[in-house]
């Protein structure tokens, strides 16, 4: 699965711990990231990630644009809701995309325990009846 990894500055740490803690899940998909999060993770816990630009340069655009392209399974954004955002219409369209799309987006730690709990354990039966509804639109057109 293409899983992207997001965070605002003041929750680097915890997407850092976040993916130390779960390493062994995250090494079994390919990793994208917005610039200084897909930099440390890379530094920190020595996995590959595919690295767009920061988030106030486009890294969010990027992303979604993987997801309106039907490329992006999974989005891991730890926003930092107690400080203004300069991107913030950025974030906006980011989260819109990923309900668009139906994309699985998780905003905080919480959260993304339970999409990677279940992407460790498989539950991704969602995931197959996106692409089976992807098929069906194409043929369509």
């Amino acid at each position: 699965m293409k899983i992207a990894l997001i965070a605002h500055d003041k929750k680097k740490e915890d997407i850092i711990q976040f993916v130390t803690a779960y390493k062994s899940v995250f090494q079994q998909h390919e990793l994208f990231a917005t610039g200084t999060t897909g930099k440390r993770i890379m530094e920190e816990v020595s996995l590959t990630v595919h690295r767009f630009h920061s988030g106030p340069l486009g890294g969010d655009q990027e992303i979604g644009a993987m997801i309106a392209r039907g490329e992006m399974d999974m989005v891991l954004f730890f926003r930092d809701p107690l400080t203004s955002q300069p991107h913030e219409p950025d974030v906006s369209a980011l989260i819109r995309l990923s309900d668009v799309y139906e994309i699985p987006l998780a905003t905080n730690m919480g959260t993304a325990e339970v999409l990677v709990k279940g992407l460790e354990h498989g539950y991704m039966d969602w995931l197959k009846l996106r692409k089976k509804q992807g098929e069906i639109n194409d043929k369509q057109k």
